[in-house]
């Protein structure tokens, strides 16, 4: 049962991404591991923070967590470990992961949640906007993150419509995600893509199965491939709003437009009430 638990840290693949690969850990890491964290009980820590901590230790001492705070339902914390959003209960006890309905709003509070939102934004935000691969439209009204891989499936098909996604009003960012994983060949052959002198069309020719030049340079890949897994990107495309909300793993470009519709029009009564007297 910890293993599963473990695993449910990892988050839940979408059935409209490609998996990534397991990723082994690094030899010099396992070389230089500290020694096991002392076994903690449920419940340990003088506050709600430090038991929902203690409870993360637990499942996983390698585990990072990058924030805790008050959830939206009470007796709960809200915690992100690994790119992952979590609530522990107060006590340490109880952990959930996956979707809370808030039946009176019509919503899933985990999905919309705006701590988590923000950590994603943030992460994304410290890769410069040079080292992205943009397919934009003139005056786009939307701009959309998408880790994607070269070899993916949906990665591919995704990218076949991104002119109608484009006309569709909305701007896409690539970053980098290799699936193999880093050191694959996948990893090798991303580095070639941005590596080349126009690396838009060295994209659209390795998506379409197009052999490109192998090159070597000074490169964002494994740098985007870390954010993306900071961020909780288990599986290619993975699409995320300017807000940092995932929108999804593949979407039809009338299903994507129609979210980031669907997101506009939930800002905009908030943006309103922040501006009103």
């Amino acid at each position: 049962m910890p293993r599963l638990i473990t695993a449910a840290l990892l988050g839940a693949l979408s059935l409209t991404a490609c998996a990534q690969a397991p990723q082994p850990p690094a030899k010099q890491e396992a070389a230089a591991a500290p020694a096991p964290a002392p076994q903690l009980k449920p419940g340990q820590g003088a506050t709600p923070d430090e038991r929902a901590r203690s409870a993360v230790a637990q499942l996983n001492p390698r585990a990072q967590v990058d924030y805790v705070g008050a959830a939206p339902l009470p007796g709960f914390r809200e915690v992100i470990a690994g790119g992952q959003l979590l609530y522990i209960s107060d006590d340490g006890r109880y952990l959930m992961q996956g979707a809370v309905i808030d039946l009176q709003q019509q919503e899933d509070v985990m999905q919309n949640s705006a701590a988590l939102a923000q950590y994603r934004t943030k992460l994304i935000a410290t890769i410069p906007h040079g080292e992205k691969i943009v397919f934009a439209p003139p005056n786009a009204k939307y701009t959309v993150t998408v880790f994607t891989d070269i070899e993916c499936g949906y990665c591919r098909k995704l990218h076949e419509e991104i002119a109608e996604i484009n006309r569709q009003g909305i701007a896409v960012e690539y970053l980098a995600f290799p699936r193999m994983g880093l050191g694959s060949q996948d990893h090798k052959d991303m580095i070639s893509v941005w590596c080349a002198p126009d690396r838009k069309r060295a994209l659209t020719d390795a998506k379409a199965g197009k052999s490109i030049p192998s090159r070597d340079c000074k490169n964002p890949v494994t740098m985007e491939f870390d954010v993306g897994q900071r961020v909780g990107v288990s599986g290619t495309p993975a699409i995320f709003s300017a807000e940092g909300i995932q929108l999804g793993g593949y979407l039809p470009p009338t299903a994507l437009r129609a979210k980031l519709d669907e997101l506009a029009a939930k800002k905009a009564p908030a943006a309103a009430a922040g501006a009103a007297p």
